[in-house]
């Protein structure tokens, strides 16, 4: 699945106005599938830009280096945190709320992942919002000290123990809001591939927005009601890719972020000339927007936009294969998360259309991203690695040299597992050859269509 928000015709973007129908409904082919030569998704489509966090980008990217997508990806994750999790949306016995989690993937230094995050934080001190002040942190390093920073109140020290003198209670902390931003996302991706850290498994549980989590270490348990921690991240595409183990990919923590593709905007020698003057007209209506949104509890659709869902609701639930599939498994959540933040800074409870087609362009935007970081990987090592010579081989392999790949130490029952997953996934396919003696298995990178 791919590009759900370029399919509908009232808001195919421009990059695809002019393309048949016919070549827009054609059947993915391997070459849909590979890194594009460009490495970078095409932009972002302007329905993203709606509302307040569009009027936040208008007036700050001509004067900033940063991207227009990072500025807004975290002006929404910002919003979302400081609103607050008493707005819900509710999916069966599932309360969704305002948290989400983004990853900007860009080169070190010259990408201006942290400029752009200064802008918004900028805006936020502006609206005069005590949640800028106190609620946003950096530094992750795990599960325990996170959850700390959001813990209940204890009738145990910190460090489980009391000593004389001491208070008998730890007050722990009121506001269960907190934005973490981790301007290295490597250093914590590196942390969680310690023995026994828990920090991967915590965010997982976290995002998942649950009424209550509770930590078994033995020197200072704590209990967490009502957690609301959202994290924005920044790291290069290598890193990503070297730490982003599969096991982390596959366990479910990469499809909890959006991970969007930025870079350097534009040059700007001497900086930006914007004011504070100039920023306080929308820090003021962002002050207002934070109000109205609190008041906000169960939220709903409207007909148009309950029609749109059902419309794009199979595409977005469709089933993903390998790497590419893992880190994109929850679209549909994200979706869902990213219109009420949308409708939220409209200070409403109800969805319309025009918060859902924001939320697909943003999450277009990500899912060809993330086609971008992580290609046709399948995960299984063997798969990938023969994906990768077929790819270099037009003419096609037999099954014979397949095995040479790996120098023959790989039995033949997982040479075939790993070419059934590539068909499976549509990357590969393979004939059957008769030479007049026995018959010759060939595998070519692509499917059938167009093969002699």
């Amino acid at each position: 699945m791919s590009g759900i928000f370029s399919r509908l015709p009232e808001v195919r973007p421009a990059r695809l106005r002019g393309v048949s129908e016919a070549a827009e409904g054609s059947v993915v082919t391997h070459e849909w599938l590979d890194v594009p030569a460009d490495p970078y998704p095409p932009a972002l489509g302007d329905a993203a830009f709606y509302g307040l966090a569009g009027r936040f980008v208008a007036l700050h990217a001509p004067h900033t280096e940063a991207d227009p997508v990072a500025l807004l990806t975290q002006f929404l994750v910002a919003f979302g945190n400081a609103v607050g999790r008493e707005a819900y949306y509710r999916v069966g016995p599932v309360a969704h709320r305002p948290v989400e989690s983004v990853g900007l993937v860009g080169e070190s230094s010259v990408g201006r992942k942290g400029t752009s995050f200064a802008e918004v934080r900028f805006l936020f001190d502006l609206a005069r919002d005590p949640w800028a002040d106190e609620r946003i942190v950096s530094g992750l390093s795990s599960g325990e000290g996170l959850l700390w920073e959001v813990r209940d109140a204890s009738e145990k020290p910190a460090d489980g123990k009391r000593k004389r003198g001491e208070p008998k209670v730890d007050p722990g902390v009121a506001d269960k809001r907190l934005l973490v931003v981790e301007s290295e996302l490597g250093r914590a991706l590196k942390t969680m591939q310690r023995d026994g850290n828990s920090l991967s498994g915590t965010l997982r549980e976290l995002w998942d927005c649950p009424a209550k989590i509770r930590t078994l270490t033995k020197h200072a348990p704590c209990k967490v009601s009502g957690p609301h921690v959202s994290l924005i991240g920044h790291v290069t595409k290598p890193e990503l890719l070297r730490l982003l183990d599969e096991i982390d990919a596959m366990n479910g923590l990469g499809n909890r972020f959006l991970w969007v593709m930025v870079r350097r905007a534009r040059l700007l020698p001497d900086g930006g000339s914007l004011s504070a003057e100039d920023r306080q007209p929308l820090a003021d209506e962002l002050a207002e927007a934070l109000q109205r949104a609190r008041c906000v509890r169960g939220m709903t659709r409207n007909a148009e936009a309950a029609e749109l869902w059902a419309v794009v609701y199979g595409d977005l639930t469709g089933d993903r294969q390998g790497l590419l599939g893992a880190v994109t498994r929850r679209a549909e959540a994200h979706v869902l998360r990213l219109s009420m933040l949308y409708a939220l800074l409209d200070g409403v409870a109800v969805i319309g259309k025009k918060h859902l087609l924001a939320a697909l362009a943003v999450w277009d935007y990500a899912e060809a991203s993330a086609r971008c970081i992580f290609g046709s990987s399948l995960g299984d090592p063997e798969a990938d690695e023969i994906l990768r010579a077929l790819t270099a081989a037009p003419e096609g392999l037999t099954r014979s040299a397949i095995r040479d790949i790996f120098n023959r130490n790989v039995s033949a029952a997982r040479i075939t597992r790993a070419l059934t997953a590539l068909a499976r996934a549509g990357l590969a396919c393979g004939r059957k050859e008769t030479t007049g003696g026995r018959p010759t298995e060939r595998w070519f990178a692509g499917k059938r269509e167009g093969r002699p």
